[in-house]
């Protein structure tokens, strides 16, 4: 099942290059090592002292008695003692007792290889060993049986339980709080119906320790006793230091959570599907293809975000039908067909992304469905004056036929646009939703400082600024992205210019897809979580005068992102890229990134190489140069300096 035509080379590869100096040499170093020996110092858990209300815990018995009586007690009764029971809970704080001694820290766990695994290695590894050909109604048998057989290799050992921070805190800050971690001896119990059901007796191992300095020992040990002391295998992550066979077994779990996590979905069981193991094969790809960037970022964000979507929509259905004691009622029976559809029509969307050949020409592009006005029916442009209070002044400079319409709220000025109009923007703070709808070409311009011209996005959004038209130009305004999951701007085609304006970003920064141009002058970029300008193969991008400083600080704990920086490029076919006289300084990961398959790499390598020796140049000088120019990469008077990882690199998959 494994495809062979894939790349041979880690996904993580890198080439690093220091740009413009001749003779410098390149060197190819893969990450795999690098990332594995974070893997593994972030192995341990940090210990920490929390504030959080404590769950009251006084076993099954006491708690299924107190649920008794307010079921016994009339409904007014019944709701203050409740009230009453929350009151008692908000008010302890955890605390340990001066002669009780604090847990101590959670020692390393095994390190994860999964990350590290090239795509051909996860297919071979879930298609041919794992599944087996299986059908979908077969999958959960399977994966289980692959676990029993790893859990036989040993039935005591030592592991870190995770889990949520709700069975043990009524009041606590999620930030503070991700997980409670626990140090257990695990005993496996014999095979169980369902991997993912999976149950393991653990008990409090000596010495007590937990990523909470100061959590009771005793709130522990009523937890598990509470639980019968049986907990789901998949929340164990087995400690480091113990014999090979415990590597086995870690590498076990990860494998079956990687599934459960990614892979399966709720409805792979209730439709019939030939080739099962060529599906989860596709799911393997959008995985990989989302975590090195062939996927646009802001469309990643878009699939997570309706698989997340679609998980809780049917937990909602579960427990909404679990709610209903009888018969249903005409209201509750139409409730219920309203959630199912919802889920429906989401399980629909996810599988054109599982789909490659839908991917393309699905949900890549499903945002603006605005069509272009064009030109006015009398031919005539209008300027729009966005203030809460016009004045003469303020239209004193333009020219005595300008036709003008003024506006309170900047959508509104943008809703009355046509093509060739102009949109004026004096100080204050304003949001538009219909920035994401831009396809005519206009003008949006501030006037007067443009750190006083801010524009924010809407956070009940995906998008903030995107658009479609040929021609469309920005000028001296700030956006100020909050909230949106998309770039902060996005050029789905048409071309764009942005002059003399501050971008500061949220989530993904400026982004042009496929086909799409951006020209950028005398402008900054700061903040984004990935890259500040990120191109797709076939874009084209002119760089002049700028800064872009301070982005790829990721907000989570993807590692894998950590070398984007300021510029990222996707290759193939490549993007035209020319930059002059910018400073792209103090980004967390590369000033320029190059993302390029490795076969298409030694060609471009190769055929540098072979130029330099037709000109009569040795082919170990200007090689990092020549490899740009074949890249379509202009680079004159830039000043990169003091980012994370380096100037530039090319990243081969």
């Amino acid at each position: 099942m494994a495809s062979g035509s894939r790349a041979t080379v880690p996904e993580d590869s890198v080439l690093t290059i220091s740009p413009g100096q001749p003779g410098d040499k390149v060197v190819f170093a893969p990450l795999r090592e690098s990332a594995a020996a974070g893997t593994r110092k972030s192995g341990t858990s940090p210990v920490r002292s929390v504030v959080a209300s404590p769950r009251p815990v006084r076993g099954k018995v006491g708690r299924a008695a107190a649920r008794r009586r307010l079921q016994l007690l009339p409904t007014a009764q019944a709701e203050d003692s409740r009230e009453g029971a929350a009151e008692e809970e908000e008010e302890p704080l955890l605390s340990v007792p001066k002669e009780e001694e604090e847990a101590r820290p959670l020692p390393p766990v095994c390190a994860a290889p999964m990350r590290g695994m090239w795509r051909d290695e996860k297919v071979a590894l879930y298609c041919d060993d794992v599944l087996e050909g299986c059908k979908a109604e077969d999958a959960d048998e399977a994966m289980s049986k692959y676990l029993s057989e790893k859990l036989k290799l040993k039935d005591k050992w030592l592991g870190v339980w995770k889990t949520n921070p709700e069975l043990f805190f009524v009041k606590y800050e999620e930030a503070s709080i991700p997980f409670v971690g626990i140090l257990v001896e695990v005993t496996c119990k014999p095979h169980q119906s369902s991997s993912s059901c999976f149950k393991v007796t653990v008990s409090v191992a000596e010495p007590f320790s937990s990523n909470i300095s100061n959590i009771p020992r005793d709130l522990v040990d009523e937890i598990l006793e509470e639980l019968e002391h049986s907990v789901p295998l998949l929340e164990v992550y087995p400690v480091e230091r113990q014999d090979s066979d415990l590597h086995d077994i870690a590498l076990a779990l990860e494998v079956v959570r990687f599934f459960y996590d990614f892979l399966w979905r709720d409805w792979d069981d209730e439709e019939s599907c030939e080739n099962y193991t060529a599906l989860i094969e596709e799911r393997i790809n959008l995985w990989c293809d989302i975590q090195d960037g062939t996927i646009p970022g802001p469309i990643a964000q878009r699939f997570k975000k309706t698989l997340e979507k679609y998980k809780n929509k049917r937990v909602e259905l579960i427990e909404y039908q679990s709610n209903i004691k009888e018969d249903p009622s005409a209201a509750e029976a139409v409730e219920c067909w309203k959630k199912y559809y919802e889920i429906v029509m989401l399980c629909g969307l996810l599988k054109m992304w599982e789909d490659l050949r839908l991917r393309v020409h699905g949900p890549f592009f499903p945002r603006i469905l605005r069509r272009r006005k064009g030109k006015r029916d009398f031919g005539k442009t209008i300027t729009h004056i966005v203030t809460k209070v016009m004045t003469t002044d303020m239209v004193k400079d333009l020219p005595s036929d300008t036709l003008l319409q003024q506006h309170d709220e900047l959508d509104l000025a943008l809703d009355s646009c046509y093509s060739g109009d102009t949109v004026v923007i004096f100080p204050g703070e304003y949001q538009a939703v219909n920035l994401a709808l831009l396809t005519d070409d206009i003008v949006i311009k501030g006037v007067g400082n443009r750190e006083e011209i801010m524009i924010t996005s809407e956070p009940s959004h995906d998008s903030f600024v995107v658009s479609k038209a040929d021609n469309v130009k920005l000028m001296n305004l700030s956006l100020i992205q909050q909230g949106t999951v998309d770039g902060i701007v996005v050029v789905e085609s048409g071309h764009m210019i942005l002059e003399n304006c501050v971008l500061k970003c949220e989530g993904t920064g400026v982004c042009v897809l496929t086909g799409a141009a951006l020209t950028i002058t005398d402008s900054e970029i700061t903040g984004a979580q990935g890259a500040g300008v990120e191109l797709y193969p076939g874009s084209i991008a002119i760089l002049e005068r700028n800064e872009i400083h301070h982005c790829n600080y990721l907000r989570t704990g993807d590692s894998s992102k950590s070398t984007l920086g300021g510029v990222s490029m996707k290759v193939l076919p490549a993007p035209k890229l020319k930059m002059t006289n910018n400073h792209i300084y103090n980004n967390n990961g590369y000033g320029v990134s190059i993302l390029q398959p490795m076969e298409q790499f030694c060609i471009v390598a190769e055929e540098a190489l072979d130029k330099g020796a037709a000109s009569g140049d040795k082919k170990d000088e200007n090689t990092p140069s020549k490899i740009m120019q074949n890249l379509n990469l202009e680079m004159n008077n830039n000043k990169i300096e003091a980012n994370l990882k380096g100037d530039i690199r090319i990243v081969t998959s």
